[in-house]
């Protein structure tokens, strides 16, 4: 074996090592990462040869985390790993991202990155390695990659920036970015903030990327002494420059032409495209045996250079719009009746539907991975149905795309959401109907409406927005603020920013060009809070804050506590008291432990069952109130009164003379064992004792 390692220093004297050689020999490459006794198995294959007809780059990134890793069995009937959960789809996309457009634009071989949690410390967060982990499998191997890169997570604790924190110093940090880049450029950025400023921002990401120079040097390093350096040689383009020139020649005044043409819908403008395409393939024959796919490729080329030209040359967009211009905004809320919240967001030809539903802690998302258990009490789901975009085709499942979308959206407005008391668990789902650019901004648009419209007691407002830009050069750039699907295929950078009035809350950045400077980033920043203000204008016009209520079929829950003691005095034997009192009044109740008190939710859409249900629990558990009424039954009769008994294992005496205002002879006379009555509780004694009346519920006789 040829064994090699790498150890990268990290500022708090912890140390990344990178070993090769020892694991996974067959693959193009592999490496093992270790941080503290979290390790992860990076390994690349990618196939000699490309497909026919085959004219992308083929990549596909997966993360697994294997549950021995963390000495835990899976749950489920199988006890066996399954299809990835959201974590490990997000952490996938993570890495994706940064390594996809480093590969060569005319490789386009079946290449397959797998990266696995082998073994997992507490507190180690392993998103944070698994970019590097990727990365320094492809420096290893003879693909070809324009990398190395890395990923590095920097948060801001107490003020001060720290990379690769543990997952409970998180917990306290303002600032939680992921950011990938190679030596010279940053390609990635996503996490989520508490409302901090365009400038703290551009701070937390210049502070990542010198460490990730660090990482990227090492990876060259070993690549150097591994001789890994000279990449395999391909071929999987064919090129026929003489039909290239004619495409140009041919098509790119008459591109150019329907680019100027501003057209707003985007079915008018790609059949205008593809107009222009059929017209130049009309003058071939079947025996000119041209080739349509190359065709195609060029054709594509041609349209991205018209519309980026236009943008620069001219500051006109595809929809006539300026640079910094927002399409035209309509929102609607209340729009379902039976919802417990709902709200229309339309920017352009972008719309989502957004639902609330509230529920209870029964309702909360239990969280079983391999690094983190517990609940999750804020929930959001994106979907993205094919007729969004005018697709035939059937909808198979949650795509990764859906998955990271909702994710953004989620960490965008959890922030805003009321604090740990909130009795509610909360579910937003965005359903987007129509789609040209950023659906997920239009998803965090939706979500305050429909919160607000809920009558969730939001803290702030939030607005998201999409910024793109196009470059050729240092000094010939546009930022684009709110852009199309068209300007994000073909453009330059995909920047997304959500945030409140006072600052951002969440980020997501895909870079596609090498030495976007931080003056770029800058004018972006600045330009995205400018637009993210106007769209929450906008939203201000249809709700300006929360419902003061619930809506009256909402599920409203009051809350109570009680002693730990009284928890199964409540519960009863086999649950039987509890779900007794859960028929009788038609409520949900929950019951929780902790902190040394028994926490109990009763749910209901009526108040008035809610308030019968706490009064039964009060007398289930024995909270007695001296002057309240209650239903009890005869348990036994004595020569001087009964005992009642008003609350499960309470009993109370009722004298013969609280029996009735008139003089009675014999306790027989009106009551029988077994039977139920309506007492007053007058007394509660020294030792606990109750004293009841009958009587004192009956009317008063007149004395003549």
């Amino acid at each position: 074996m040829n064994i090699i390692q790498k150890t990268i220093p990290l500022a708090d004297g912890r140390e990344i090592t990178l070993e090769t050689g020892k694991l996974a020999k067959q693959a193009d490459g592999s490496v093992v990462l270790r941080l503290g006794d979290t390790m992860l198995l990076a390994a690349v294959v990618s196939a000699q040869e490309a497909k026919e007809d085959v004219d992308f780059m083929p990549l596909s990134v997966e993360y697994k985390e294997k549950f021995a890793a963390a000495g835990r069995f899976p749950g489920g009937f199988l006890r066996r790993e399954g299809r990835p959960g959201d974590n490990e789809i997000l952490i996938a996309r993570l890495v994706d991202r940064a390594l996809r457009p480093l590969f060569p634009a005319d490789y386009h071989a079946d290449t397959f990155v797998t990266i696995e949690l082998i073994s997992a410390e507490a507190g180690v967060m392993p998103d944070a390695l698994a970019g590097l982990a990727a990365s320094a499998a492809l420096a290893v191997s003879d693909v070809p990659f324009h990398g190395p890169i890395s990923e590095c997570r920097v948060a801001r604790i107490d003020g001060q920036f720290k990379v690769n924190p543990t997952s409970e110093e998180v917990e306290n940090a303002d600032i939680d970015l992921l950011v990938g880049a190679t030596i010279d450029n940053i390609l990635m950025v996503e996490g989520e903030m508490d409302e901090v400023s365009e400038e703290e921002m551009i701070e937390a990401i210049g502070f990542a990327h010198e460490e990730i120079k660090k990482q990227c040097q090492v990876q060259i390093e070993m690549a150097e002494e591994l001789g890994t350096t000279e990449k395999r040689t391909y071929s999987h383009e064919e090129n026929d420059e003489d039909l290239e020139k004619k495409v140009w020649d041919e098509t790119y005044d008459k591109v150019y032409a329907v680019t100027q043409k501003a057209m707003a819908d985007k079915q008018e403008r790609s059949e205008a495209f593809a107009a222009v395409k059929d017209e130049f393939l009309e003058q071939f024959t079947e025996e000119d045996e041209v080739n349509e796919s190359l065709v195609g490729r060029y054709f594509h080329d041609v349209e991205k250079k018209a519309v980026r030209n236009l943008i620069l040359d001219e500051k006109i967009r595809l929809d006539g719009r300026k640079t910094d211009e927002i399409r035209p905004i309509w929102s609607e809320v209340d729009y379902l009746p039976t919802a417990h919240g709902s709200a229309i967001f339309t920017r352009g030809e972008t719309q989502s539907l957004t639902t609330v539903t509230l529920g209870t802690k029964l309702d909360d998302k239990i969280i079983d991975e391999v690094m983190r258990q517990g609940k999750d009490k804020f929930l959001l789901h994106y979907n993205f149905p094919p007729y969004s975009t005018g697709d035939a085709r059937p909808a198979r499942g949650v795509s990764r795309r859906e998955v990271g979308h909702g994710n953004l959206a989620h960490r965008a407005l959890k922030r805003m959401l009321p604090n740990e008391d909130f009795p509610y668990a909360v579910r937003v789902v965005s359903d987007i109907l129509e789609s040209n650019g950023s659906s997920s901004m239009a998803t965090v648009c939706a979500g305050t409406l429909a919160l607000m419209d809920a009558g969730i007691q939001i803290r702030k407002p939030v607005s998201g927005i999409a910024m793109g830009l196009i470059t050729d050069s240092d000094d010939r750039w546009a930022v684009l603020s709110d852009i199309l699907g068209d300007e994000d295929h073909l453009g330059d950078m995909d920047f997304k920013v959500a945030g409140t009035r006072d600052g951002i809350l969440a980020t997501q950045m895909d870079i596609k060009v090498d030495g976007l400077s931080f003056d770029v980033l800058k004018k972006a920043l600045e330009q995205a809070k400018a637009g993210r203000l106007h769209i929450l204008d906008r939203m201000a016009e249809t709700i300006e804050e929360p419902r003061k209520a619930l809506k009256p079929h909402a599920p409203h829950i009051e809350q109570m506590v009680i002693p730990t003691e009284s928890i199964g005095a409540l519960i009863g034997p086999g649950g039987k008291i509890v779900q007794e009192i859960q028929k009788q009044t038609n409520t949900t109740i929950v019951i929780e432990e902790r902190d040394d008190s028994g926490y109990v939710e009763v749910v209901a859409s009526d108040l008035e069952a809610i308030n019968n249900a706490i009064e039964s629990i009060k007398e289930a558990i024995g909270i007695l109130e001296v002057g309240a009424t209650y239903k009890g039954k005869v348990k036994s009769i004595q020569t001087y009164g009964a005992f009642v008994e008003i609350t499960p294992n309470k009993d109370g005496l009722l004298h013969i003379s609280e029996i009735d205002w008139n003089r009675i002879r014999k306790v027989e006379d009106v009551l029988e064992v077994g039977q139920e009555i309506e007492v007053k509780l007058l007394n509660i004694d020294d030792n606990g004792k109750l004293k009841l009346s009958r009587k004192a519920l009956l009317p008063k006789p007149n004395k003549s």
